[in-house]
């Protein structure tokens, strides 16, 4: 159950300066296959794509299994240090801590992990030790919490505003009998925040076997402090349609803890929306700010440039660098979902 915290500490916003960025190797498991697999080969290229474009603007510390260093050295910028740690799979933005700052530098939160809500084919008995060690590694004290959450399942402006997910964190596979107002204190015990935004639902395909319920990050981020970008599904044949138009009417009507009213800008969605037949939640929303650049889930999509245009226009001074996410997304998440910024 909940435990009452009074903030001592602050999450400052993904575009405020990086030391460095936290990423995970891809290890065997249930979605990428065996060692020597196909699957498992095409998620290790997808994830050092991603590392080998953070590491050119920052510091880029990632995660491997000590058997799979060798793979990893092969597929990886040299720039990129390896630390050797016992995985289960390589979302670190989910399993890793949130990095906070607070009197005395930055610190770690260690939310509680159940593989975004005990889904039957996860594994997390490695994973839920995953924060800590990542603390340990970087020098810095940790704060554990019993809430559980994921880092993908919050987005904050670093000026006391976090926009949440109904599904995600009042999910009773992750926090059963917990209530808003006992989220929300947790909440802004650990981020320093003060005014929650409630979203009430992801992506659909957020919800199929390997989503994860309704993380906010592939439907809006902020840019700046009373700016958010909104996942834009224009088609009204499209199940997004309808959460979309939600979202965009939920938060252009909101204001942040300062009392500002929200300047909601539209990203559209790719025009590509199945794979193989199935639904995809392909999104650009779901991009990392790093120092210097903004790495932007590029799906060889048409819509592909008029997307870094937008991102562009938001953060300023930034280079936008398209990096293809298809290969991530196939497994479950996107370029967000694998990097954990580490605050200067």
């Amino acid at each position: 159950m909940p435990t009452t915290k009074t903030a001592t500490t602050t999450m400052p916003a993904e575009w405020e300066r990086h030391a460095r960025t936290w990423m995970a190797f891809p290890p065997p498991n249930a979605t990428f296959g065996e060692v020597g697999g196909a699957d498992l080969h095409r998620a290790r290229v997808a994830w050092s794509r991603v590392a080998n474009t953070v590491v050119a603007f920052e510091p880029v510390r990632m995660l491997v299994r000590p058997d799979d260093v060798g793979a990893a050295r092969e597929l990886l910028d040299p720039r990129v240090q390896l630390d050797e740690v016992g995985l289960d799979d390589s979302w670190l933005r989910d399993s890793g801590p949130t990095f906070v700052r607070g009197a005395s530098g930055v610190e770690a939160v260690d939310w509680t992990f159940n593989g975004w809500g005990a889904q039957s084919w996860a594994a997390w008995e490695q994973d839920a030790q995953v924060a800590r060690h990542v603390a340990g590694l970087a020098g810095v004290p940790v704060a554990s919490s019993s809430l559980v959450t994921e880092g993908g399942g919050f987005h904050v402006d670093g000026e006391g505003t976090v926009l949440l997910t109904d599904t995600v964190q009042l999910d009773p596979d992750r926090n059963p009998g917990w209530t808003r107002e006992q989220v929300e204190a947790e909440v802004h015990g650990h981020l320093g925040t003060s005014k929650a935004i409630w979203l009430p639902r992801g992506l659909t395909a957020d919800y199929g076997e390997f989503g994860t319920r309704g993380h906010v990050d592939i439907v809006a981020a902020f840019t700046a402090p009373g700016e958010v970008l909104v996942h834009t599904q224009p088609d009204p044949g499209h199940p997004d349609h309808e959460v979309s138009a939600e979202v965009l009417e939920l938060l252009r009507t909101a204001t942040d803890a300062r009392g500002r009213r929200l300047r909601v800008t539209e990203l559209l969605a790719p025009r590509t929306t199945e794979v193989d037949g199935e639904l995809v939640d392909f999104s650009y929303v779901n991009h990392y700010v790093a120092n210097g650049a903004v790495v932007l889930c590029s799906f060889a999509d048409e819509r592909d440039e008029a997307a870094a245009a937008v991102l562009a226009a938001a953060h300023p001074g930034r280079e936008v660098v398209l990096v293809d996410a298809r290969d991530v997304f196939a497994f479950g998440g996107g370029i967000h979902c694998t990097t954990q910024q580490q605050p200067a």
